[in-house]
């Protein structure tokens, strides 16, 4: 059995219809904002079915409050609901999280999509529809989402062969040793290393690091910083395996040549 979901759905959810082929999730969270309870409990089966946890809110007005509750990770809103309608509660939604925000409607006029999708929207799907494409648009959804999200994430943890860095808790490793860097020591090694092999002048040092417009004189200053941070990290300062000078332009963390 075929089940379309329309704003005239009224017959009996078909159990046996919602079987799941296969199953990519691990309890993400699901609000469903419909004020058609037919509707919302044939997509909750849908989901449910996948492994997704599901939450039922039938109001704009109170969808905020029960985002801020339930704390989801993806949210289908109807577009006609009562208290505050789909495109009010999506602006709303939009002033306390970024989470991925799929429209159901039954208006399927391609301006009803614009502004869902110019009000915050990342999906629209007219009824209508299938529950399985809505089950693959979530899942799509969802991908998208959590690659974003490690493609965000800042590593915690820098290694360079003996060389660790822990962005943390400020601490510098090298063979397994502490080694105590002052402030801008630090913030001078996590720079370069956060971004190996390319090359910083020393007036990018300079802003980066001292948070202010370099002079002619801060050359120096870069300078001496840097020769103390070989001193504290480097096996042989004069021949350095992390920090390395580019002749005539600045420095960069990568192993030499000669390593």
């Amino acid at each position: 059995m075929i089940m379309m979901i329309s704003s005239e759905t009224q017959s009996p959810i078909d159990r046996s219809s919602a079987k799941s082929e296969v199953k990519d999730v691990s309890g993400e969270k699901i609000m469903i904002i419909d004020d058609e309870q037919e509707i919302s409990e044939l997509i909750r089966l849908y989901m449910e079915r996948e492994g997704f946890t599901t939450f039922l809110c039938s109001r704009g007005d109170v969808a905020v409050a029960e985002i801020v509750r339930e704390q989801p990770d993806l949210i289908i809103l109807d577009v006609l609901l009562p208290g505050l309608d789909g495109i009010e509660a999506c602006q709303e939604i939009r002033k306390i999280t970024n989470v991925p925000i799929i429209f159901v409607s039954c208006k399927n006029d391609d301006m009803d999509k614009i502004l869902g999708l110019r009000v915050g929207g990342d999906d629209y799907l007219a009824k209508p529809f299938h529950p399985g494409e809505l089950v693959a648009r979530v899942k799509a959804q969802l991908r998208r989402d959590r690659i974003n999200h490690q493609q965000n994430i800042t590593p915690k943890l820098l290694e360079c062969g003996p060389l660790q860095i822990n962005l943390e808790n400020h601490e510098v490793c090298v063979e397994g040793k502490i080694v105590a860097l002052s402030v801008k020591e630090f913030e001078i090694l996590t720079i370069l290393a956060q971004s190996p092999h390319r090359v910083f002048t020393h007036d990018q040092i300079m802003r980066l690091a001292w948070k202010e417009e370099p002079l002619e004189c801060d050359n120096r200053t870069v300078m001496v910083h840097i020769s103390n941070l070989r001193k504290k990290i480097e096996t042989n300062p004069q021949n350095p395996r992390y920090i390395l000078t580019v002749r005539g332009v600045g420095y960069k963390f990568g192993r030499s040549d000669s390593q």
